[in-house]
């Protein structure tokens, strides 16, 4: 029976999505995490009469018989809308407001970007992720800084010592992608640059189509709750639907075999 089948693939697509959701909710906390959504496409159609085929010799089929064969996953997809901007009043964080991504130094050469500017300090004065990945352009704080500022257009300065005026020594630039949806999540509240992101385009922070870094700012996740869960609730009652049409449908094969 098509009708067994076809609910089946709606079953795997809305526990998929619960998977989507349980992820959010989970990150609901998360400082720059974006959530994800889960696209759905149906699937093929068997045709069983054309649209349009003849019906007698000045007639045609105004819209033949097509039935559907279920559904599938087209995409999960990162939506970057910006989250909450939460004050936090720590020197080294730092949030994005507009467009861009902070670069982070892998372990492997490699470059990560993140929204999350939950900066520390590593033992050498650079200032590092909470895993103790180096932001790039590498940034050295003095041993004898007493007061680190961090501008919009992401001049980093610090007062040194007993002087009075403080000194520049950086600057923290942001990238920006032509579609921040191709970017690969690879954990860690970072991601890396791939084909249908395009290459990142570096620039300074507030120039046309960059953000402003605002200090002692964290950006919270873009995660509601309330949407969340009215999703949720939704998913829930799609996959009830979808297993009592494979309940419906085993009573009508139990139906067909009595019959025999």
């Amino acid at each position: 029976m098509r009708s067994l089948w076809t609910s089946t693939t709606g079953m795997s697509a809305q526990n998929l999505n619960m998977d989507v959701i349980a992820n959010n909710l989970a990150n609901v906390s998360t400082s720059g995490f974006k959530r994800s959504r889960a696209d759905f496409q149906d699937l093929l159609y068997q045709i069983m009469k054309v649209p349009g085929s003849p019906t007698s010799d000045d007639t045609r089929s105004p819209t033949g018989i097509q039935v559907g064969l279920g559904v599938k996953t087209a995409a999960v997809s990162k939506i970057f809308t910006e989250g909450d901007i939460i004050q936090t009043e720590n020197e080294l964080d730092v949030a994005i407001e507009g467009s861009g991504f902070f670069q982070v130094s892998l372990p492997d050469g490699n470059t990560a970007y993140t929204r999350a500017g939950t900066f520390k300090l590593d033992g050498d004065g650079r200032i590092t992720t909470s895993d103790g990945y180096p932001l790039q352009p590498e940034i050295v704080i003095p041993e004898d800084a007493v007061l680190v500022t961090i501008s919009e257009t992401g001049v980093v300065s610090a007062t040194l010592g007993d002087d009075t005026e403080s000194t520049e020594i950086g600057n923290i630039d942001l990238a920006i992608f032509v579609n921040e949806a191709g970017l690969l999540a690879i954990g860690r509240n970072m991601f890396r640059e791939t084909d249908s992101s395009g290459a990142a385009a570096i620039g300074v922070p507030g120039n046309d189509g960059y953000g402003t870094l605002l200090q002692g700012y964290i950006e919270n996740s873009n995660v509601n709750m309330v949407e969340e869960m009215a999703h949720m609730i939704t998913t829930q009652r799609a996959f009830e639907i979808n297993s009592n049409v494979v309940s419906t449908s085993d009573e009508m094969m139990q139906t067909v075999v009595n019959l025999a």
